[in-house]
């Protein structure tokens, strides 16, 4: 039922920079969606009654802070109550599975108020990340509350290992010749082994809206097409003119996108880990949502690093079965330089290589170089940049045995279970989506990263 009529009575208690009284939520779906609606009105209305943002003194910016605040404290607690009923609504009883976008949209039309609609969202994309509303956070919270629940939350994560209407296009003409072009990705079959390759070569291929979603493509028709029981994922030969020539696995996030305000938390920060990154690990989900015993179709994957994986490329390398790094290649997570959490690194990267080491990387943005010891917990092979495609082959041609995907399932299952990653990625919603619009990651990004460098490509 849509949230929109009969109107709520009007709220109580509000004024120029002041929230009016908390309402209650007490009653049905309808009824309290329609109490959160008026509430958020009335709290907008509040907001608005005071001097422009760049004109208010620091006590009308803490009066606008207590408003907003106090607008995501309904949400919150609007969700807590009905975020089961709302699933079921936008899903009609869990039979349809929308990607994150679709979801998101719906509950903003269905439940006007809690998240911002379409012609908000695309009203945000076209300011600096400086200058946004903040409605990514509102975004944030709802995720977090699908997630948190363990019946909503294990439903949405299948739901997105189903393969990408695109990719489902382009199947037929990949199984024909075997190469599709997806501009900021490529994917190639030769024999049984898929080569997925990263193509954002002027920024070191670094990953923007854009290119998560030809990676999630790519990888989707490597899992689809029957006859690839192995994938690698490599970075393209670069244009950047530090690194002309060279390739190189991946500079991670597009810094100078997210500063101009073009990296999204939908359609980036949580597609990335739902989408692609977790289809490297358990594969595709073709069967009904709520099959807990249908078995996802995952391959082993290699991952070749050329030259450097930095943030979200290390993050990556972090899922893949097998890694092999050329002699010049460093691993580097510059998490606090960038001031954002990187992914779910923070999930995996402390059984991988120690907690130590961990923070060493998060917290001082150590640089691991692939010949020195430390780096045996993030790469398996270390060879000469001309010995690493042998080696790479070598390495799928072993990774082909069919009694891999068993075994990798198992293994998957022993290290992270769906209800660790779930909990973890509905942490995750509420910090990484406030972190976005923290006033200092805009400052990090100016003083580290963009001011400078030239070319503004620097990513993390």
């Amino acid at each position: 039922m849509s949230a929109r009529s009969p109107q709520a009575p009007p709220l109580s208690g509000s004024g120029a920079g002041r929230p009016p009284e908390p309402p209650s939520f007490r009653g049905s779906t309808a009824a309290d969606a329609r109490l959160l609606t008026a509430y958020t009105e009335a709290c907008a209305e509040s907001a608005a009654a005071m001097p422009p943002p760049a004109e208010r003194s620091a006590a009308e910016r803490g009066s606008a802070d207590r408003i907003e605040q106090a607008a995501r404290r309904a949400r919150h607690a609007f969700l807590q109550a009905h975020a089961g009923h709302l699933y079921d609504e936008l899903t009609d009883g869990r039979t349809r599975r929308p990607r994150l976008d679709e979801l998101a949209f719906a509950a903003a039309e269905h439940y006007p108020g809690l998240v911002p609609d379409r012609a908000q969202v695309a009203a945000d994309r076209r300011l600096p990340q400086a200058e946004k509303s903040g409605g990514e956070i509102d975004q944030g919270i709802l995720f977090a509350h699908l997630l948190d629940r363990r019946e909503t939350g294990e439903h949405l994560l299948r739901s997105m290992l189903a393969p990408t209407p695109r990719a489902l296009d382009l199947l037929p003409e990949f199984r024909r010749t075997g190469r599709t072009d997806l501009g900021q990705a490529t994917v190639h079959r030769d024999g049984c082994v898929a080569e997925v390759t990263i193509c954002n070569q002027d920024v070191l291929n670094a990953e923007d809206d854009a290119v998560v979603e030809a990676l999630e493509t790519a990888v989707d028709l490597a899992l689809l097409d029957e006859s690839v029981t192995v994938g690698v994922l490599r970075g393209s030969v670069l244009s950047h003119p530090r690194y002309r020539g060279r390739r190189a696995f991946g500079a991670g996030i597009n810094l100078t996108h997210l500063y101009t305000g073009r990296i999204s938390f939908v359609d980036f920060m949580l597609r990335r880990e739902l989408g692609y990154i977790r289809k490297l690990i358990h594969g595709l989900h073709h069967g009904a949502a709520d099959d807990p015993f249908l078995l996802p179709g995952g391959k082993p994957w290699v991952g070749a690093v050329d030259t450097f994986a930095i943030g979200g490329s290390t993050q990556v390398a972090l899922v893949l079965d097998r890694v092999i790094a050329d002699t010049d290649a460093y691993f580097s997570l510059p998490a606090l330089a960038e001031g954002i959490i990187p992914g779910a690194a923070n999930l995996r990267l402390g059984r991988v290589v120690g907690r130590r080491m961990a923070e060493r990387l998060i917290f001082f943005g150590e640089k691991v170089r692939a010949t020195s010891p430390e780096a045996r917990a993030l790469c398996d092979e270390v060879v000469a940049p001309v010995a690493l495609d042998a080696a790479v082959a070598a390495s799928a041609e072993r990774l082909a045995d069919p009694a891999v995907p068993a075994n990798r399932r198992m293994l998957h299952l022993a290290e992270e279970s769906d209800d660790v990653f779930r909990t973890y990625m509905s942490r995750y919603a509420l910090e990484q989506s406030a972190r976005m619009h923290s006033p200092d990651v805009v400052a990090k990004l100016e003083r580290t990263w963009i001011n400078r460098r030239p070319t503004g490509t620097r990513a993390g």
